[in-house]
């Protein structure tokens, strides 16, 4: 006999929309199975844990009362998705979460039918919802529209662009407001403070029901009793006032983790045929009491033990990450400096900049998930005389892209991106691998670009920032470096200056960022394959590009090849490409090929760009061997 199912609720589903007949104590029994199943994955795989816990009774109500995939659930990042996932049929597929080839731990249109949009960044379901409930109304079909945000999201300014849209246009759709008082860290601004207030205040909503039911009996129809009800809401509650007058309904706050309530109030937003906003407050981490203690370890969390949630540590402790070397680098030029203010959107340990906020709180910036506002908002302080360093990973600062142009570099104000998470990042996958930033900055006039090679010149990178009166944009990887030792003293560099690592013969391997790393350890494995020692040079600048540099490299050798953790096209190689252009000499250009990188290990993705040092090296002996394509040995 089969040994039975560890989860058989689960297994036993054809339809996500097969448990609306179950019992409640069947779904209180599935709710469990969901958050074992979630702990017991995500504690191997590591993954956004807190967050999906907290949804698992939303998800529950969400099916429940939709048919998916003919009715549209939308889910705002993706990370809150777990449940989702489980509840969809990817039970068997869940122990690959986040791994090369299993699933992913965003929402994907290609892993299911039911994932109505793919997403890795915050603030962006409610406007796909208004395009998808118009597109169905247009049709005359019948299908309902949900879509989930988290409040951390709500702080992002395109949730408002679409609530706006969706009120002006009257659709059908609901926006669940999964509020549980965090982002990653925890909620920040003025609409953070609103929402706490609704919170821990319900015996306001409980008088505002019964005054709502005493005015449902007063005489004078319908339009009487809707208007009074209005007024109600915008007296009891000013949240709910807000999004009232954005044209949306408004229930709530409800309880997020009670399957019947969050049921009863999506089945009557839906039978609204309007835009309404329901309410639902949950705790991130619910169910399991180390992401409940520790809700920003345990957002995303690496591999832990889940009998206790401590993590599981690796027998020799790395390097520091750059973001730590960033981080403590940033006091030490912030004390030294009274001019200096960091600002980050939503990501305050993520980008290090918890360092800075315990030392200087009143000068460290917390914009919420607002990229565009935060890099404006730099300009206001860089106008007043400030040194502000906007500390932002590299995927995200693209939604900050028109910012960066017209209001910092054709101004030239002297602010300092710190791009945190250059390059592919693994796990998390093609909405996170930060590989475009090089193309999006590099066409911008007055912007001065660089990337260390190891953590010791990130420190004397940014102390170089800081010193520059422009803008600049500092780029560095995900996670530890090479384990160079930290300088007790930075320096600044020359800007525009390389520096040539290693002389040698024939080949120069010119590195950018990680990318010096790359090509240091690929000319060894050349060396110890054909006996040719190349060149190393650690370029240090994309921009101003050391030409000078550039143009005796390919003098001296027979064939120069840049090496960068980026797109291929319009990054570093393409600027050497530009500079050598009148040269024509071969230069062979290795970067991240011109598709989206699936997630996986940071060396595996490498390794399938063709950029770990054995594909590097591979690929320049075989341009080595192919004597038509390389000339004889250039006079020197």
């Amino acid at each position: 006999m089969p040994d039975a199912p560890k989860y058989p609720l689960l297994a036993g589903l054809e339809s996500p929309h097969d448990i609306s007949s179950w019992s409640d104590q069947d779904l209180a029994d599935l709710a469990a199975e969901m958050r074992d199943a979630i702990i017991s994955a995500v504690s191997v795989t590591g993954g956004h844990l807190g967050a999906s816990l907290g949804t698992v009774e939303l998800s529950i109500a969400l099916h429940c009362e939709l048919r998916s995939p003919h009715d549209k659930i939308l889910w705002d990042v993706g990370h809150q998705a777990y449940g989702h996932k489980l509840l969809t049929g990817r039970l068997e597929q869940f122990a690959t979460l986040r791994q090369h080839g299993g699933m992913s731990g965003f929402l994907r249109r290609e892993e299911s039918e039911h994932d109505v949009m793919g997403a890795g960044h915050a603030s962006t379901s409610i406007s796909y919802g208004v395009g998808l409930a118009e597109a169905i109304r247009s049709r005359g079909e019948t299908a309902s529209v949900a879509c989930v945000i988290g409040d951390g999201a709500m702080t992002g300014g395109m949730a408002y662009e679409g609530l706006n849209q969706a009120g002006h246009l009257g659709v059908p759709m609901v926006v669940v407001l999964n509020d549980n008082g965090m982002s990653i860290g925890e909620n920040v601004g003025a609409l953070a403070r609103l929402f706490q207030r609704a919170r821990v205040d319900t015996k306001v909503t409980r008088v505002r029901e019964e005054i709502e039911r005493g005015l449902g009996r007063l005489p004078g129809g319908d339009f009487i009793g809707e208007r009074l009800r209005d007024a109600t809401k915008a007296l009891w509650f000013e949240h709910g006032a807000l999004f009232e007058s954005l044209g949306f309904a408004y229930v709530g706050p409800i309880d997020g983790h009670d399957i019947g309530e969050m049921r009863r109030a999506i089945r009557a937003a839906i039978e609204r045929g309007r835009p309404v906003l329901v309410h639902a407050k949950t705790n991130k981490g619910k169910g399991y009491d180390p992401a409940e203690a520790d809700v920003e370890n345990m957002h995303g969390a690496s591999p832990f033990d889940p009998a206790c949630g401590s993590a599981r540590k690796p027998a020799t402790p790395p390097p520091p990450a750059y973001t730590e070397v960033f981080g403590r680098a940033l006091v030490r030029e912030a004390e030294a400096d009274p001019r200096v203010v960091a600002i980050t959107a939503a990501m305050l340990k993520g980008t290090g900049l918890n360092h800075m906020k315990d030392r200087f709180p009143e000068r460290t910036y917390d914009v919420g998930i607002a990229e565009q506002h935060g890099v404006v908002f730099a300009c206001g302080l860089a106008l007043a005389g400030k040194r502000p360093v906007c500390a932002i990973y590299s995927t995200f600062l693209q939604r900050a892209f028109d910012p960066i142009v017209h209001d910092v570099a054709l101004q030239n104000l002297p602010v300092v991106f710190a791009i945190d998470r250059g390059g592919l990042v693994g796990d998390d996958g093609p909405t996170h691998h930060g590989v475009f930033d090089l193309a999006y900055l590099r066409a911008i006039p007055n912007m001065t670009i660089m990337a260390p090679m190891d953590e010791a010149e990130l420190v004397h990178m940014l102390h170089t920032s800081l010193t520059i009166d422009g803008p600049v944009a500092l780029r560095y990887p995900r996670g530890s470096g090479p384990g160079t030792p930290i300088p007790q003293t930075a320096v600044r560099l020359e800007v525009g200056r390389g520096e040539v690592l290693s002389q040698g013969e024939r080949v120069a391997l010119v590195g950018y960022g990680h990318g010096t790393q790359i090509a240091r350890e690929a000319a060894v494995v050349i060396e110890d394959t054909v006996g040719v020692a190349p060149t190393v040079v650690n370029a240090r600048f994309c921009k101003p590009l050391d030409a000078t540099l550039m143009r005796d490299l390919a003098a001296r050798h027979d064939l120069v090849v840049t090496v960068e953790d980026h797109a291929q096209m319009a990054g570093f190689g393409a600027a050497v490409l530009e500079a050598l252009q009148d040269v024509a000499p071969p230069v062979l250009t290795l970067g991240v090929p011109d598709r989206f990188i699936d997630h996986g290990k940071r060396d595996r993705l490498l390794d399938e760009a063709g950029l770990s040092p054995e594909a590097v090296s591979q690929r320049v002996i075989s341009v080595l061997d192919d004597s038509p394509a390389v000339p004889s040995p250039l006079p020197r």
